[in-house]
């Protein structure tokens, strides 16, 4: 098992922003050597639907 210190290097936090309004809603984490921008479908609060929300740091 890593240590903490070293795990914490491994993954970045990231916010996820609704495609739809914009709004920040998700806050997470992700491999550092993982290429691309992290897409999720999660609920959206602000559209009151499930919405495609996308990396923004």
């Amino acid at each position: 098992m890593l240590s903490s210190k070293r795990q914490e290097k491994q993954r970045i936090p990231i916010v996820l922003a609704c495609s739809i309004c914009g709004g920040r809603n998700f806050k997470t984490t992700r491999g550092r050597h993982q290429e691309g921008i992290l897409r999720l479908k999660k609920f959206c609060p602000a559209c009151g639907k499930h919405t495609e929300h996308v990396e923004s740091r």
